[in-house]
């Protein structure tokens, strides 16, 4: 297929590419290097991409409709993976407008263009931030999600509607993932694993939030990517079985949905450290603090659905992930 990813330069947007290559796919990777993180970093992900058959590449932002426009003139795409976007929770509460732009704007120009281009299937990146206050666990896709905690969360859950919107108007199939805690080799630096890692190595004490008596649904990288290909090869048509006198967030009449991707597992931060201890071979000073504005206390999985209409089935525990990470952080920062 003629792949279009988004966000190609990013974690999972990397990955993703690399696995869609393997099979035979031609990929565009679409990308602006954004500075909300090391450039470097990105640049670094995209170096092991550009020289592989199959593989493009554009420098362009989502908000730059004409750029977007002509990559899909130029490309013609069957399907598109739109991972790109403003992330994190915290520098939400700090630039909310770089989240509009990029999350909300670009997420527009994206849905237009794909359905002017008559693109067979868009899945796009949503987030566990959208349950929000939610407390009732393990998260399930039929629950409400209307008490959003941060705007990264707002823009997430508004992506969810603005393409529900287009599966309903013009028969656009969407599907949105909702991703939990995604960790591994070539990871984000705003998350918490590297973060640990660096002040570890370094001798620096880390912040633990909420004295880390919070839990997350840590997911790892291939487990991830194994669940978006299995959804972006599974086009999906008007649910059968949805009821609009009991309608869920989750299916709709229209071709679209929504299934959390995760590893339906619950771990507390503080085991979670203690696995990167062990990788690491030395032990952290831990500076326990309370829970920051815009962060929840627990996320956790029910992807009961995205396993019946795709077979997905996570198999990697943190012990694993997390050494392969330290493996990687180690060969990659010469540390």
């Amino acid at each position: 297929m003629r792949v279009l990813v988004t966000g190609a330069a990013g974690f999972i947007g990397s990955h993703l590419s690399h696995r869609l290559l393997a099979r035979g796919d031609q990929v565009l990777g679409y990308d602006n290097l954004d500075p909300y993180y090391d450039p470097a970093l990105k640049q670094a992900r995209l170096d092991r991409l550009e020289p592989l058959p199959g593989f493009e590449f554009v420098k362009a932002a989502l908000q730059d409709r004409v750029a977007l426009e002509a990559t899909f003139a130029s490309f013609h795409p069957e399907r598109v993976v739109n991972l790109a976007a403003q992330a994190g929770v915290r520098y939400s509460l700090e630039n909310p407008r770089a989240y509009i732009d990029s999350n909300i704007v670009g997420f527009l120009n994206v849905l237009e263009a794909c359905r002017h281009a008559q693109v067979e299937h868009l899945v796009y990146a949503s987030s566990s931030s959208v349950y929000g206050a939610n407390r009732k666990l393990p998260f399930c896709v039929e629950d409400s999600v209307d008490h959003p905690v941060s705007l990264y969360a707002a823009t997430k859950k508004s992506n969810e509607l603005m393409a529900h919107t287009y599966s309903h108007l013009f028969g656009l199939a969407t599907t949105g993932l909702r991703f939990f805690t995604v960790y591994g080799p070539w990871g984000r630096p705003d998350m918490a694993l590297f973060l640990f890692t660096r002040k570890i190595l370094a001798g620096e004490p880390i912040d633990v939030f909420n004295h880390g008596r919070h839990s997350r649904d840590f997911t790892y990288i291939d487990d991830i990517v194994e669940g978006v290909v299995r959804t972006l090869d599974r086009v999906p048509g008007p649910d059968p079985d949805y009821d609009p006198m009991a309608p869920t967030p989750a299916s709709s009449s229209a071709p679209y949905r929504v299934y959390n991707i995760g590893n339906h597992r619950r771990v507390e931060l503080l085991r979670y450290i203690e696995v990167l201890e062990q990788c690491l071979g030395c032990k952290a000073e831990r500076r326990l603090l309370p829970l920051q504005p815009g962060d929840v206390p627990d996320t956790w999985s029910d992807v009961a659905s995205l396993q019946r209409d795709t077979g997905y089935a996570p198999s990697t525990p943190i012990e694993v992930g997390v050494e392969h990470f330290v493996d990687w952080y180690r060969g990659y920062y010469q540390s």
